[in-house]
C-alpha cells in the first residue's frame, strides 16, 4: 500500500474555521519557503470564504494573493475550494461566468480544483468540471458528508460513481462538521473503493473530537490523502494536527515521510501569527458534541456567534443550534456546507428570533424552491408552499437551475467598466464584481490603500483618570499597533487622536446657537444613530454609537430635548468635534444615500403605522416607490442581514413613507418606514 500523503489547510480552512478567515497574505508569505520544502501533496490556500473576506474585511485583492502564493510555493500544488455553479458567491452563475472564473483561477495559480455542490446535485458540477478539464488542471470532485436518514453508505457510493463519470481525477469526502465517525469512515472508503480506483482524500474537522481517529481508520481503509493543519492552528473548530498524524503513521506502511522537525518550525511561526487574530477567535474550543445534533460546520460556528451578538441575542446560541436540525429536515436534508450552511443557519436564527418561518430569507426561499438544485430528501410541504408563494412560483424547479441563467459575463463586464470608470477592465476585476456586487464597489475604491494590518492586542487600557490623579498634558500611547496622542485635561477628561493628526473632519452641518452641542469625546467613526433624527431624548440617553480604538462607545445626550445630528453615520470625526445638537435651529444632516432619491433618516410622524427593522442590517433597496399605495403584507424594503436578504413587509395598508435611506445600516427595531 502506498504511503499516505497530506494536504495542509493552514492557509485557508484553518483560519476560516478558527478566526473568521481574517489571516492576511503578509502573514502567509514569510513561511512559504518552509511550507514549500515539507513535501505536502498540496496546500489548500484559496477559495472558500477567503475571497469574500479579502475584499470585505482585509482590503486585499484575492487574485493578487493567489499570484503571490504561487510565486512563493513553486514546488507545491495550490488547491482551491470551489462551490460548483456557485463558484465563491451565494447564487448560481451562468455557465460563461463559471468558465471564465475557472480559466483565470488556473492561470493565476490554482493547480487542484476541489469542486463541491452544497446539495450533492451532480448537475451542478458540470460547468465547473468541464471548464477545469480545459485548463488541464486536476479535478477533485467532492462528496459533502451529512448524517441524515437519507444519507447512506450505498447512496454515497452511488454518488461517487456519478462524480467519476463527470471527469473527476480524484475524490474527496468532505466532512465539514466533524460528523464522520472512525468506523463509518472506514466502511465508506471501502464502499467507494469498490466502485472506483480514483484516489480518495479525507477532509474532516476536529469539532466533535473524532477527527484523528477518523483519519487513521480512513487511511487503513485505503484513503490515499488526508487533510491536516499545522498544530498551532489545529483542533477546536479546525482540523487534526499535521505533526500528530505524521507521528501516528511513522514507521508503519502509511508513513508520510515528512520531517517533524521542519513542521515544528512552521508551527512555531503560526503560533506567533495566531496572536494577531485573538479578537476574532471562536469561543468553541476543545470538543463540542452539540454539533453531533446540529451538524454545524466549524467555519460557521464563529459566524453564528457574531450574527447573534449583532442582533443582541448572543444568549440564544443553544436555541439556534437546536433549530438548525429542524430547518435542515424541513428543507430536504441538504448537507450543511457553504452556502447551505449559511442559508439554513440564518433561517434558524430568524426562526428563534421571530417564530418558526414567520420570516423567510430570500436565499432560503430559493433553496426550498429548488433554485440551488435537488435536495436529497422531500421537503416540508408547508414550508415549500410558503416559499413558492413568496417567490410567485407555481412549482419547484426540477431541472438544472443554471439552465435558466442566460450568459452574463459581457453584461457584468460592462457594469464593472462603468463602476471603475474605465474603458478596459481585467477579467479578475469583472469576476470579483460578479462574486460580490454589493461589496466590490467599496473595495475597488479603497484597494489602493493596501491591506489592513493586524497586530497582537495590547493589554486593556486603564480607565480614564480621576481629576487631579494624572498630570494634565499630552501623552503618546500605542494600542494594537496604532499610535495615539492622548490629551489629559486639567479636569481629568481624556481625548485620543491617532498620531499624525486627527482624521479629516467629516461632512457636517454647523451647530447653531440656542441648543446644547454633543461633542465626540474621542476621534473615531460614527457607526450608527441610536435614536431617530428629531426624536425627543432625555439627558444621559444614548444617541450615537462611535467606534474608536476598535471599541464601540456610546455617546450620551448632554441635555433633554429634540436631537439634530450634525454628521452622517459612517464618517470619521475628530475628538471634540460636534456630532449632534439638542434643540436650537440646526438642520439635520442627510446620511449619505446609496440612491440619489433616498431620503434622510426621519422620525415617524405619529399618524401612521410604523414598520421597524426586525434585525440589525443594511437597507439594500426599496421594493416600491416612495409614496406608493401598498396592501398589508406587501414587500416594501429588502434588508441584508447575516449575509442573507430579508423582505420587510407592510404591516398595514396605505401610502408608504420611508424613514431611512437605502445603503445605510439600521439597528434592530429601528423604524424604517411608516404606512399612512
Amino acid at each position: 500500500m502506498p504511503k499516505v500523503k497530506l494536504t495542509d489547510l493552514v492557509l485557508r480552512d484553518a483560519h476560516q474555521s478558527l478566526f473568521a478567515t481574517r489571516m492576511v497574505t503578509a502573514d502567509m508569505l514569510p513561511i512559504c519557503g518552509k511550507l514549500d520544502k515539507v513535501g505536502f501533496y498540496a496546500l489548500e490556500a484559496w477559495g472558500g470564504a477567503t475571497f469574500d473576506s479579502c475584499i470585505r474585511f482585509l482590503n486585499e485583492d484575492p487574485w493578487e494573493r493567489l499570484k503571490k502564493l504561487k510565486k512563493n510555493l513553486p514546488n507545491t500544488k495550490i488547491m482551491m475550494l470551489l462551490r460548483g455553479q456557485n463558484l465563491l458567491g451565494y447564487r448560481h452563475y451562468a455557465d460563461d461566468v463559471v468558465a471564465k472564473f475557472v480559466e483565470y483561477a488556473a492561470k493565476d495559480g490554482v493547480d487542484i480544483f476541489r469542486i463541491f455542490d452544497a446539495v450533492n446535485d451532480p448537475r451542478n458540477f458540470k460547468a465547473a468540471t468541464d471548464a477545469a478539464k480545459k485548463t488541464g488542471k486536476h479535478i477533485q470532485a467532492t462528496i459533502s458528508y451529512a448524517v441524515t436518514p437519507f444519507h447512506t453508505i450505498e447512496k454515497y457510493a452511488e454518488f461517487a460513481k456519478q462524480l467519476v463519470d463527470i471527469g473527476a481525477d480524484s475524490l474527496c469526502i468532505k466532512d465539514m462538521a466533524g460528523l464522520l465517525k472512525p468506523y463509518e469512515g472506514y466502511n465508506l472508503v471501502k464502499a467507494i473503493k469498490k466502485v472506483t480506483s480514483l484516489p480518495i482524500e479525507i477532509h474532516t474537522h476536529a469539532t466533535t473530537g473524532m477527527s484523528v481517529a477518523t483519519l487513521t481508520k480512513c487511511a487503513e481503509a485505503g484513503a490515499e490523502i488526508l487533510d491536516t493543519v499545522i498544530s498551532s492552528l489545529a483542533m477546536g473548530t479546525s482540523h487534526s494536527p499535521t505533526e500528530t498524524m505524521v507521528e501516528i503513521f511513522k514507521g508503519t506502511e502509511y508513513d508520510t515521510g515528512l520531517d517533524t522537525g521542519l513542521l515544528l518550525e512552521i508551527a512555531a511561526y503560526f503560533r506567533e501569527v495566531r496572536k494577531n487574530y485573538k479578537k476574532f477567535e471562536s469561543s468553541f474550543l476543545g470538543a463540542d458534541t452539540r454539533i453531533l445534533a446540529s451538524q454545524v460546520p466549524g467555519g460557521m460556528l464563529s459566524n453564528l456567534e457574531s450574527q447573534l451578538k449583532e442582533q443582541g441575542a448572543a444568549n440564544k446560541i443553544d436555541d439556534v443550534l437546536k433549530e438548525i436540525a429542524v430547518v435542515q429536515k424541513d428543507s430536504g436534508y441538504p448537507p450543511l456546507v457553504t452556502p447551505t450552511s449559511q442559508i439554513v443557519g440564518t433561517q434558524a436564527v430568524f426562526n428563534v428570533l421571530f417564530g418558526r418561518y414567520n420570516r423567510l430569507s430570500g436565499e432560503f426561499q430559493d433553496l426550498v424552491a429548488g433554485k440551488y438544485g435537488t435536495c436529497p430528501a422531500p421537503k416540508n410541504p408547508d414550508v415549500v408552499k410558503k416559499a413558492l408563494e413568496a417567490l410567485k412560483m407555481e412549482k419547484e424547479i426540477t431541472h438544472r437551475p443554471a439552465d435558466d441563467i442566460p450568459a452574463e459575463y459581457s453584461k457584468l463586464e460592462d457594469e464593472a467598466k462603468k463602476l471603475l470608470g474605465t474603458s478596459t477592465v481585467s477579467p479578475e476585476d469583472v469576476l470579483t464584481y460578479a462574486m460580490f456586487p454589493k461589496v466590490a464597489p467599496d473595495f475597488f475604491k479603497k484597494r489602493g490603500d493596501g491591506p489592513v494590518v493586524f497586530k497582537p492586542e495590547a493589554e486593556t487600557p486603564a480607565a480614564a483618570p480621576a481629576a487631579g490623579s494624572v498630570q494634565a498634558g499630552k501623552y503618546n500611547v500605542n494600542v494594537n499597533g496604532i499610535n495615539y496622542a492622548v490629551v489629559v485635561s486639567p479636569a481629568g477628561t481624556v481625548a485620543a487622536v491617532p498620531a499624525g493628526g486627527a482624521p479629516a473632519a467629516a461632512p457636517s452641518v454647523a451647530a447653531t446657537g440656542g441648543g446644547a452641542t454633543i461633542p465626540a469625546p474621542v476621534a473615531g467613526t460614527i457607526l450608527r444613530y441610536a435614536v431617530s433624527e428629531g426624536a425627543e431624548v432625555q439627558k444621559g440617553a444614548t444617541v450615537l454609537i462611535i467606534e474608536s480604538m476598535k471599541m464601540e462607545l456610546e455617546i450620551k445626550s448632554t441635555a433633554a430635548g429634540k436631537i439634530h445630528f450634525l454628521v452622517p453615520a459612517g464618517t470619521q470625526v475628530a475628538a471634540q468635534q460636534p456630532v449632534a445638537q439638542i434643540g436650537g435651529g440646526a438642520a439635520p444632516v442627510a446620511a449619505a444615500p446609496a440612491a440619489a432619491a433616498a431620503p434622510a433618516p426621519a422620525a415617524p410622524s405619529g399618524g401612521g403605522t410604523v414598520v421597524p427593522a426586525p434585525v440589525a442590517g443594511t437597507v439594500l433597496r426599496y421594493a416600491v416607490n416612495e409614496g406608493a399605495q401598498v396592501a398589508s403584507g406587501a414587500t416594501i424594503i429588502i434588508i441584508e442581514s447575516m449575509k442573507m436578504e430579508l423582505e420587510i413587509k407592510a404591516t398595514a395598508a396605505g401610502k408608504v413613507h420611508f424613514l431611512v435611506p437605502a445603503g445605510t445600516s439600521v439597528a434592530s427595531q429601528q423604524p424604517i418606514a411608516e404606512i399612512g
